[in-house]
């Protein structure tokens, strides 16, 4: 019997795409989301891909009552797969209580859950934002956390702690946190991708949108960060890349891999790009005209940042292999199709 998997927030960008990994490689998973910031249709494009319509229950984790219903409706859930959260570094600025309240609650939920209905892992969305900005490049595990720049951030360090702490107690329940970089790109079936609600807050959303004409122009917030260019630098990550480590960490687990009850791994390429760097590449593989401007730091923002991978590349057995080309090419083909462009 296939091993049955909770993914929350499986609608959304990376967790779309974990749910197409995860079914082909032969997992029955069960979809939680919210929508808030995604679409029903997503559930269409998986079935596209892969065959295979996964269920799905619409409700908000951080809803206590709701999630231990769920876990009574499906008593053999064998693992999580935490994706739900809000997830904009510059909105959780201006609305700090509504990420500590959603990104914590949801998670204290789920592990209640996992304590009373037996469910033994859990694989964690975190962040390289844990890192704050780090003071030698790259970042090992080993590098030390740091004040987090914006209260999204923090959330995420936070996460990470609850699920030490609770490990720590619980040796029954294992979890696993993958703290990634910069995820970008698209399925190569262009059929599920990053479509944002509203104005994007990520960079490559930010491109595509301009380059197809919905946007006037992108803004690149600082040109006066100590790098080559002056723009900042960050470890950009192919979504699918990104999606079959998860399923990696899943098999760890539930072949009992693990060399502890909780652990953490970096996810990314382990090279830096800057925003300039990027955008110009973007310009250059699809072809396209860009308009965009240099306008002032945004509050959040850290200078640069990329992964040291060795351990998570040795341990997990997993390595990115997609190119920043054939992912921006990626992202532009998904933009295309969603907007019926030729």
């Amino acid at each position: 019997m296939a091993k049955q998997i909770l993914v929350t927030g499986g609608t959304g960008y990376i967790g779309s795409h974990t749910v197409v990994e995860l079914q082909e490689k032969g997992f029955d998973v069960v979809i939680v989301d919210n929508l808030s910031n995604s679409k029903i249709e997503v559930l269409d494009n998986i079935e596209k891909i892969t065959g295979i319509r996964p269920a799905f229950e619409k409700f908000d984790l951080s809803e206590r009552e709701l999630t231990d219903a769920f876990f009574q409706k499906y008593p053999n859930i064998d693992a999580i797969i935490h994706f739900a959260a809000f997830k904009a570094v510059g909105e959780s600025v201006q609305k700090p209580l509504e990420y500590y309240r959603n990104n914590m609650g949801s998670l204290m939920n789920l592990l209640e859950c996992m304590n009373k209905y037996k469910v033994p892992h859990m694989v964690f969305s975190s962040s390289c934002t844990v890192y704050g900005q780090p003071d030698v490049l790259p970042v090992t595990e080993e590098t030390p956390r740091k004040e987090a720049e914006s209260p999204y951030g923090n959330t995420k360090a936070i996460c990470e702690d609850i699920m030490r702490d609770y490990c720590a107690s619980n040796e029954s329940v294992n979890c696993i946190a993958l703290r990634y970089f910069n995820p970008i790109g698209a399925h190569p079936s262009a059929l599920i991708g990053e479509l944002p609600v509203g104005v994007p807050n990520n960079l490559v959303p930010f491109i595509t949108q301009t380059a197809a004409g919905l946007r006037e122009e992108l803004s690149i917030f600082g040109d006066d960060y100590d790098t080559e260019d002056g723009t900042a630098i960050r470890d950009y990550i192919n979504v699918v890349d990104l999606a079959k480590a998860h399923v990696v960490a899943i098999d760890r687990m539930l072949s009992g891999k693990s060399k502890a009850n909780y652990e953490y791994f970096n996810v990314g390429t382990g090279s830096g790009y800057s925003v300039m760097q990027l955008v110009k590449a973007f310009i250059e593989v699809n072809k396209v005209e860009l308009n965009y401007k240099i306008v002032d730091r945004r509050a959040g923002d850290i200078e640069k940042i990329w992964a040291d991978t060795t351990y998570g590349n040795n341990e997990l057995g997993w390595k990115a292999e997609k190119t920043l080309e054939e992912t921006l090419a990626s992202a532009w083909a998904w933009e295309k199709n969603v907007r019926g462009l030729k």
